[in-house]
């Protein structure tokens, strides 16, 4: 639909609005693209932290589909990681419509501190929001039980009831239904 780099650039919409960020790398473009059935919908890389612009999808005509850049970018200077910081922070708390962001966490990793910061940052600006662990077929089920008991233990030590998660992988599209279910549900629930 359009590809901003600036809040001004931002269009209204009154559909529900659905936004996905992680961390440089995390796998979100396959993810995006993996949950649209569309192969170079969000443009994959090798090279982390290739969004460099929000990028809105109208999807089915029904919402919107939000790819934000991610954080912890490698290649960019200091001051485009703190324009892209601005530019995410405000569109976080200025879209009226924006129904959930889903934080995409790689699910091989121990919690990391750019992760477990922007969980804090959503919940202390009360945006609401969901992790979707990716990469999950990338790991044996019990090591990728092993990792959501050391995220999940983490996470209790400052939350009485853990966010909703899922668990994705994009190659092989396990979590597809689960997150378009819940986007489906959101949906009518803002009805």
């Amino acid at each position: 639909m359009i590809s901003v780099v600036r809040q001004d650039q931002l269009p209204e919409s009154s559909k529900p609005e659905y936004a996905f960020i992680g961390r440089s790398n995390v796998g979100k473009s396959s993810l995006i693209n993996m949950l649209m059935r569309k192969k170079n919908l969000a443009h994959t890389s090798s090279a982390p932290g290739k969004t460099r612009t929000i990028n809105l999808f109208d999807v089915d005509e029904t919402w919107l589909l939000a790819d934000l850049p991610g954080y912890g970018f490698a290649k960019a200077s200091h001051v485009q990681r703190e324009e892209f910081r601005k530019m995410i922070a405000y569109y976080l708390s200025h879209r009226p419509n924006l129904m959930n962001v889903f934080l995409l966490i790689d699910s091989r990793l121990e919690p990391q501190k750019s992760d477990l910061e922007y969980i804090e940052f959503l919940a202390t600006n009360q945006i609401p929001f969901c992790i979707v662990f990716t990469k999950s077929d990338k790991l044996s089920q019990s090591q990728l039980a092993k990792n959501m008991a050391v995220y999940e233990a983490k996470l209790s030590e400052d939350w009485e009831e853990l966010p909703l998660r899922f668990y994705t992988s994009a190659e092989k599209g396990n979590g597809r239904q689960d997150v378009l279910k819940y986007i489906l549900e959101m949906n009518a629930m803002s009805r």
